[in-house]
Formats: C-alpha cells, sequence, structure tokens
C-alpha cells in the first residue's frame, strides 16, 4: 500500500510510539517504496533504529489511521465551503482536530439533518425564540411573554404554533439539538460513559426458559463497568443480544451526566435558565444519552475486538511455529469408527505413495487385516513416524497401533485436525489431488501437519484453524490483516526452501503474491530447479522489487552459491565475499571455520548503508547458515488409559497439549475427544493476570483434574503444584461458589467462577467453528 508522507504524522507517531523521528520517518519511506514489513525489519536496521516487526507494523497502521483522518477533514471542509458555512474559527478548530471523533464533533452541528423536531419547529419560525432564550439566561424576562409573540393560528395545519406553551416547547427542540450538536458536551458526557459507565445485561422477555438461552444464563442479570469489563464478556453479551436472548445497555450515573450538562449550558436559575434546563435534560435523554451509548458500544467493541484478533494472532503464531518432525517418510491415518480410518504413505517430501482404509470395529478378521495392512505398508515403505489425527476414534486407534507390534523406534503421535476438513475440500486440494476424495487429501494433510506444520497450515484459511476468540463476531478486516501479517511474520521468520515449497507457501514470501508464486512454481516445473536465487529474475513479471523484497527468505539448498541457502541477502554478497577475500579465504571456508569468522573486524566494513546491526546479523548467520527458528520436535504421548471423559477422576494428573488460549484461561487437550479449561486463577501458584503470560499454543504441560462434570461436558483442570478441590461451596463469584454456567472455585475475577467451568459458553458458526466449539467439543464423523 502507498503511504503519504507527512512531517506532522512522523512526529506524532514518533511521540505515541516513543520512536526516534527519523526512524519513523525512514519506516514511513520504506512503506511507500512498497517494502514489506518482514524485509524492513530484517534488511534495514540501521533505517528504522533496529525496530522490530511489531513496531514496524504499528507505525504502518498508525500511518494509515492519520491519513483516514486527514482525508475525513478535507472531506468536511469541502462541504462546508461548498455550502458557504466555513469560518475562520471553524476552520482553526477542523485543523487541529488530531482524531475522528474531534472532527465528526465540530461537524455535527452543519451536517445535512433529516427532518427532526427541531427541524419543524425552525420551520414554524421558532428559531428567534430559541435565540431570545440564549440571550436572556442572565436576567429575569419572561420567555412565556416572549413565546406568545410566536402564536401563528393562520398558518398551515403544519406550521401552525396554537399557544405560547408550543412555542416555548419548539424553542427547546431547537436548544436540545444544539446542545447534542456542541463538541464539548459530546465530549465531556463521552468521558463520562467512557470513565464511569456501566454494562447492564438483562434476559430478554419471555426467553428465560428457552433452552437455547442456557448457555447465556450468567448474564440474565449482569452488570460490570464499562472501563474493566473484559473483551470475552463484551463479545459474549454481545452475542447474546445477536441472537435475541439478551439486552445489553451502557448507561453512565444519571446525576453525573445531568450535572455535566447542566454546568455547561445551565449559568443560574432565572425563568430562561430553566427553559434552557428542560432543553438540556430533553438532549441528554433524547439525543445525545443514546447517540453517546451507541459510540461507548461501538468503542468497547472496538477494544475487545481488538484484543480477541490479538490472542488469535498469537494462537496462530504458536500454532504455526510448532516444531517441525522434518524430511521423514510418514504414515498419516484420519481416524474414524462407522467410515473407517484413512491411511496414507508419504514420502520425505511429502508425496503420496499409497493410501487405503482399515476399520477398527467388527469382526477380529477385520482387526487382522488392519494390523497386517498397517505393519505391511510401515515396512514397504520404510516408514519413520506414524500421524494419528486428533479426532473422534483418535486414541483408539492410537491403542489399536500400539498393540500391533510397530517397531519401537517409530514414534507414534497425535497431530491436531483442526481445519484439515476445510483443506480436504478446498480448491487448493482438488487442485493437488485431484483423483482422490476429500478423506484421503484429509489423511495427506494430517500426516504433512506433522512433518512441517507451517508449510501445510498455509493453505487453509486461518479462520478455519480454530485458535481464535469470537473470530466470527469480530471485526473481519482488523481479523484478516492481523492473521495475514502473522502468517507472513512466521513464513519469512522461518524461511522458505524455492525448489520445494508449494505455490500457497511462496505466496507468503515477502514480495511475491499469488500470481507471482504460481510464476515461480510453473517456471519450476519448466525449467527444474533453481539453481541459484539469481535465476529468481528469470521468472516473468518476477521485477527488480520483488526481487529485493524476497530473495533474502527463499533458501536453495545444493546452489551455486554458497550464500544462497543463508538468510544473508543477495545485496550483501560482494560485502560478505570482500570479507572472505581479506582473510585470504574461500566463501565455503568462511562459513564452516568459526576461527575465520572471530577474525573479522566488523567496524572495517561499516559504510552509510551497512551497519553493525546488518554485519552482526551476517556473521550470525555464516554460523548457521538457513537456520530454522522453531523448537526441535519432542515425542509427545498422552495417559494410556485415558481416552474418554469417563475415564477421568478428580485428582488425576495427565499430560497434555494446550489448544488455545484466552484471557480467562487455557484449553488442554488430554486425549479424550474433549479439551479440559486450566481458568487463568488455576494457571500457577502465583497470580496470573493474562493466560498468554503463562502458556502458548503447543505447550506440553501437566495438568491436574479438579472437576468433572459428564452432564455438561465441561473439565476442569488445573496446573498449580497444589491445587485445591475444597473451592466448590456456594457462594458469590469469586468466593469459592459456582456460577449457573461455569465451575467454582478461586477469587482472582470477581467477575468470573474461577473454578473451571466456562463463564463464557459460546460455540461457533461456519468454517471450521469458532475457538470454543473447537475446543471444547471435536466434531463427529
Amino acid at each position: 500500500m502507498e503511504l503519504k508522507i507527512n512531517v506532522a504524522h512522523v512526529q506524532k507517531i514518533a511521540g505515541e510510539l516513543k520512536l526516534k523521528a527519523i526512524h519513523v520517518g525512514a519506516t514511513a519511506h520504506l512503506l511507500s517504496e512498497g517494502s514489506t514489513v518482514p524485509f524492513i525489519a530484517r534488511y534495514r536496521k540501521e533505517a528504522t533504529g533496529e525496530m522490530d516487526e511489531v513496531q514496524i507494523a504499528n507505525v504502518r497502521d498508525r500511518l494509515e489511521q492519520l491519513i483516514a483522518v486527514d482525508d475525513r477533514r478535507a472531506s468536511i471542509v469541502k462541504s462546508l465551503e461548498e455550502r458557504n458555512l466555513m469560518t475562520d474559527g471553524l476552520r482553526e478548530k477542523i485543523d487541529r482536530a488530531e482524531t475522528l471523533t474531534v472532527l465528526e464533533d465540530l461537524f455535527a452541528p452543519y451536517k445535512p439533518k433529516r427532518r427532526t423536531r427541531a427541524t419543524v419547529a425552525k420551520d414554524k419560525g421558532l428559531e428567534p425564540l430559541a435565540d431570545w432564550i440564549v440571550s436572556h439566561l442572565a436576567d429575569n424576562s419572561d420567555p412565556t411573554a416572549e413565546a406568545a409573540k410566536y402564536i401563528n393560528l393562520e398558518a398551515a395545519d403544519d406550521l401552525k404554533v396554537k399557544d405560547a406553551n408550543e412555542a416555548l416547547a419548539g424553542a427547546r427542540d431547537i436548544l436540545a439539538e444544539r446542545i447534542s450538536d456542541d463538541a464539548p458536551t459530546r465530549a465531556a458526557l463521552r468521558q463520562l460513559y467512557l470513565e464511569k459507565g456501566t454494562v447492564t445485561s438483562k434476559v430478554m422477555f419471555g426467553k428465560e426458559a428457552d433452552p437455547e438461552a442456557a448457555k447465556f444464563r450468567d448474564y440474565f442479570d449482569w452488570n460490570e463497568p464499562l472501563k474493566t469489563i473484559p473483551s470475552h464478556r463484551i463479545l459474549a453479551i454481545r452475542r447474546g443480544e445477536t441472537e435475541g436472548f439478551l439486552m445489553m445497555r451502557i448507561t453512565p450515573p444519571e446525576v453525573e451526566a445531568q450535572a455535566i450538562i447542566e454546568r455547561l449550558h445551565v449559568p443560574g436559575r432565572t425563568p430562561s435558565c430553566e427553559q434552557m434546563k428542560l432543553a438540556a435534560l430533553d438532549a441528554l435523554k433524547r439525543l445525545i444519552g443514546p447517540s453517546m451509548e451507541t459510540e461507548s458500544r461501538m468503542e468497547s467493541k472496538k477494544k475487545a475486538d481488538a484484543e480477541a484478533v490479538k490472542v488469535f494472532a498469537d494462537n496462530l503464531r504458536e500454532l504455526m511455529l510448532a516444531a517441525p518432525l522434518g524430511q521423514k517418510r510418514v504414515l498419516g491415518i484420519d481416524p474414524g469408527f462407522r467410515t473407517g480410518c484413512k491411511v496414507v504413505a508419504l514420502d520425505a517430501q511429502g508425496k503420496l505413495l499409497f493410501n487405503d482404509v482399515i476399520y477398527l470395529i467388527g469382526s477380529g478378521n477385520t482387526l487382522l487385516q488392519a494390523k497386517e495392512l498397517l505393519l505391511n505398508v510401515i515396512k514397504y515403505h520404510q516408514i519413520e513416524a506414524i500421524a494419528i489425527g486428533n479426532g473422534t476414534a483418535s486414541r483408539e486407534t492410537e491403542s489399536f497401533v500400539n498393540k500391533i507390534g510397530v517397531p519401537k523406534h517409530i514414534p507414534i503421535l497425535m497431530v491436531s485436525e483442526a481445519g484439515a476438513s476445510v483443506y480436504s475440500a478446498s480448491e487448493v486440494a482438488r487442485e493437488e489431488f485431484p483423483d482422490h476424495d476429500v478423506t484421503v487429501r484429509g489423511a495427506v494433510s494430517i500426516g504433512r501437519r506433522l512433518m512441517d506444520p507451517l508449510a501445510e497450515l498455509v493453505k487453509i484459511d486461518p479462520k478455519s484453524i480454530g485458535v481464535g476468540q469470537y473470530q466470527h463476531d469480530v471485526d473481519q478486516s482488523m481479523l484478516k490483516r492481523s492473521l495475514d501479517d502473522t502468517v507472513v511474520s512466521c513464513v519469512n521468520g522461518v524461511g522458505v526452501e524455492l525448489n520445494t515449497a508449494s505455490k500457497q507457501l511462496l505466496a507468503y514470501v515477502s514480495g511475491l503474491n499469488s500470481s507471482l508464486a504460481s510464476g515461480i512454481v510453473t517456471f519450476r516445473n519448466e525449467n527444474g530447479p533453481f539453481k541459484s536465487r539469481a535465476e529468481l529474475k528469470k521468472v516473468p513479471r518476477l521485477g527488480d522489487k520483488a526481487f529485493e523484497q524476497a530473495a533474502g527468505f527463499l533458501r536453495i539448498s545444493g546452489s551455486e552459491h554458497p550464500l544462497d541457502t543463508s538468510a544473508v541477502h543477495p545485496e550483501r554478497y560482494p560485502l560478505v565475499e570482500r570479507m572472505a577475500s581479506d582473510l585470504g579465504c574461500t566463501l565455503p571456508d568462511l562459513i564452516s571455520k568459526a576461527d575465520l569468522r572471530s577474525r573479522i573486524d566488523l567496524k572495517k566494513y561499516v559504510t552509510e548503508e551497512v551497519g553493525l546491526p546488518t554485519l552482526q546479523d551476517i556473521i550470525n548467520e555464516l554460523a548457521k547458515p538457513g537456520r530454522d527458528p522453531r523448537k526441535q520436535f519432542e515425542v509427545f504421548k498422552f495417559q494410556d488409559g485415558v481416552e474418554k471423559p469417563e475415564d477421568l477422576q478428580v485428582g488425576m494428573k495427565l499430560p497434555g497439549i494446550v489448544t488455545n488460549v484466552a484471557a480467562f484461561g487455557a484449553f488442554v487437550d488430554i486425549g479424550v475427544h474433549q479439551d479440559g479449561l486450566v481458568h487463568v486463577s488455576q494457571l500457577s501458584d502465583n497470580f496470573v493476570r493474562d493466560a498468554s503470560e503463562v502458556v502458548k499454543v503447543q505447550q506440553k504441560v501437566m495438568v491436574t483434574v479438579i472437576e468433572v462434570d459428564l452432564p455438561r461436558k465441561r473439565i476442569s483442570l488445573s496446573m498449580k503444584s497444589k491445587p485445591d478441590f475444597e473451592k466448590k461451596k456456594s457462594g458469590p463469584p469469586g468466593q469459592g461458589g459456582p456460577r449457573p454456567n461455569g465451575g467454582g472455585g478461586g477469587g482472582q475475577d470477581r467477575y468470573r467462577s474461577s473454578g473451571g467451568g466456562m463463564g463464557n459458553p459460546f460455540g461457533g458458526g461456519g468454517g471450521g467453528g469458532d475457538w470454543f466449539s473447537a475446543a471444547v467439543s471435536k466434531g463427529k464423523k
């Protein structure tokens, strides 16, 4: 996206983000030239003062926001000038406005309005009476006597003024609209709503007994300060409202709201002041109050969306950067009962070699056939690892495979199925496997996820992976951008093997897009593997800018140039070659021998363009060219004999894998087809404000079962060293008592039950399901 650079914007952003203006300006310039966030963060550290990707993205987003303010400012100025409403004073205020909210407040009195009570009163000729009241606030002149002058019985029916009271009512309507449009009044009341407003939730009349409303029972009679209500609770109440079970209000302290509006518009107790007071209270109740409530709802939704999107992005990053098994020959199994288990054999590059179906229910002959097939496939294809999807029948399948005599050196591993069904039915999968059905494609995806989670997950819409919070309720544009940024960051942070990467993976590389990625794959298929990064320039429509942005993130194993396997950018090859020349050695020697690298005096190579940060990055990369930043793969195994919720007992200590993290806790897969919740109060012996401070998606943990509620399918877990099983007594929330729709125990959050039951009861929509449905109940087959 092309960004217009404004010096005032640069200075403002520098102040807000506590960065140097020169670095913000350089970042803005690079962005305006089409440079990507990963490229700037990795290869332009001197220009940006070593900003990381988050800081660069914040600069980008803030620049866009300020440009949007300027665009709206220009639109307002044009509208006012065209209608001859602009004054020097108003122009000065508009020029000083720093936010869209302030701009809209200033423009409010001049907006073309639909027909209102005030416009009707103006049509009746009552605006001079309103002006008279304002001009006589300080004296005891009689408004009623003045109003009598505006009685008009001769006009058309809709313009008649029958008596003085009707005239005063019309004048008050005009004054009420003026008060509602007054920028200082709106600003003061807005601040009151945000600082002291209360969110109230009530059950809709007649819905109390509706079975569908039960999941919202916690919010049938709920109130909480707007300033402190957590994002997940705002989104929960709003969903209940959208589904027709709840009614939500945001209200200020009534006495304080009245005091503010009277202080600004009612200077005394004269007869005219009494009329102004009536107008002010009418404005508060009928106009500005509802307007501020709407704004507060929008602002709270925006804040909640931002927090929920951050949770989703953080979880997605952990999932995509999960440790890869690497290039191993894998047997992938998509388990199932009635439809059988889909079995595929993949080579070390993920190519499909074999597929079939086995059945784990039926006669002994069926199980014997399944055993023979698996062992034969393992032997014939020299399988090095077995990946089993974690959906329906997964533990039963794992148990069966463990009993059939698989060689002990072959690990048997559970793999998340989240989004696999979306991939298997996608155009991407149909294009890759046109002759196979969705079941085979799903099993292939499971096997490949074990080998390289990142390379496989990029083929799926991130929203379908199921690690988000209220993903269907939040701002979809905000969500898409954040998730796209996250995927781009992960892909470029790891790097991509140019000669084996799919076009879906290549499309996320800095500087590339779907079209260029397809072009690269086509060129590769027609001309054979790339022999060097330089050959990228031969790809049609891949110009110098795209090459600059992409080359450093693409790796070529066995390339003609030894640096092509590293993250050293081609633009710095001459520099590294000079280092080798100065030492009297070859590039391969410089890469392989630490003693040679230790003799390099980096200061000798500092120039205006290349500083010590870049030089140090080069040295680090030479030490481990093309290193994978992801963690080392570790084999994980669920507890034997614990395969369904009925197997659980309070006090059991079990291994688990974190599948989802929200502000209020973490969901953990313990191998029973239903994730348990570790509430934030149960995550640690120490106080935890946010679950993400303690756990991450895909983290392996040990948990203790503290409650099992089979009828409601809820499992409460703890990660404390000494879980307290006694906090299940009656009492208000936060004092150990059970919530109507949640567990008991603990008192960390006074607005939520702190044991383990979900106070946040919502499932999701289509796609991959939202975070709760994905975490709590795995889909049936």
